[in-house]
């Protein structure tokens, strides 16, 4: 677009964050996942919300249009997003993803800038059930072998199988998505390890969670191979936010964001749109809807490069 630019700031230890900007409205500050970076997670959805919003895509450390450092601990990814969500210098809506749902949250909890959260599946390790756990580490470590002998596209093509319906498999399969992803494994690898060890306080303990104010959406896929896993999460964080609200789009699964953009772009801006009436409401019991199916068509192959 005519009017990109890039937005830059200093995250708490030094690190620049980087992201590009696109649409004009309110401010929203979408934040990638455990994979993915600014320039490619948001791509599908990014159209969808650019007539509502000035959309700005950061990547956190080591991804993207950002500085790397070698901390890449739970504690400084949080304050990768805050330091940008506060540079902005107006509130803004922050949505997440899979693991950034955390960095979100720990953002909304240190900024007072945060209007409202969206989260689309995201991650609690804390509330990951054993054989969850064990299928998961069990993944990481096969990811990293094959990143180890620079099989990057092998290694997203495990780590899809793991997180991916074969409906969602089958579709990636007509993109570039694994081409074009592949890069971002060493860094999600990067953060994983540290994710995993980290015995400090968490954004997603339940006495952080109660300091978010700000109205937060928890999206779900009906379809999702981690059903009990962000089932559990999305309970436990609605549990323990001041203003939780619960939705479940039937149908789609964890890469929605990517494969049914227009069904969760809907969802963000119908409440992103009825924030200020939202937030003026005190709730002691979460919000919860499911979404009626809406048939969508599989994204066409990308056409051949020169």
């Amino acid at each position: 677009m005519s009017d990109e630019r890039i937005h830059r700031a200093i995250s708490a230890d030094g690190t620049e964050i980087a992201g590009r900007v696109q649409g004009r409205g309110p401010a929203l500050v979408l934040v990638h996942g455990g994979i993915g970076d600014g320039d490619v997670a948001w791509e599908a959805l990014l159209p969808h919300l650019t007539d509502h919003f000035t959309c700005y895509l950061p990547s956190t450390r080591g991804r993207g249009l950002s500085s790397d450092n070698p901390d890449h601990s739970p504690k400084r990814l949080e304050e990768d997003v805050a330091a940008f969500v506060n540079s902005i210098g107006e509130p803004v809506c922050l949505v997440g993803w899979s693991g950034s749902g955390a960095w979100v949250l720990g953002a909304a909890a240190r900024s007072t800038a945060v209007a409202a959260v969206g989260a689309y599946e995201p991650f609690v390790l804390s509330e990951m059930r054993d054989d969850d756990r064990a299928r998961t580490f069990a993944t990481m470590e096969r990811v990293g072998v094959a990143a180890a002998d620079n099989r990057l596209v092998d290694a997203l093509r495990i780590f899809a199988a793991w997180i991916c319906s074969d409906d969602e498999r089958a579709a990636l399969d007509e993109t570039d998505f694994y081409e074009r992803w592949a890069g971002c494994i060493p860094a999600m690898l990067r953060f994983v390890q540290p994710d995993a060890t980290h015995e400090g306080p968490r954004s997603t303990d339940p006495e952080v969670l109660a300091t978010v104010t700000a109205p937060v959406l928890l999206l779900r896929g009906g379809q999702t191979v981690l059903s009990t896993f962000v089932t559990d999460a999305a309970r436990h964080i609605a549990q323990h936010v001041s203003d939780p609200h619960v939705r479940e789009l039937p149908g789609v699964g964890h890469f929605a964001p990517l494969l049914a953009p227009d069904r969760v772009a809907r969802e963000l801006i119908s409440f992103f749109v009825s924030v200020e009436g939202a937030s003026a409401r005190p709730s002691s019991q979460p919000d919860v809807r499911v979404d009626r199916p809406v048939v969508r068509r599989r994204p066409a192959a990308p056409a051949a490069r020169p």
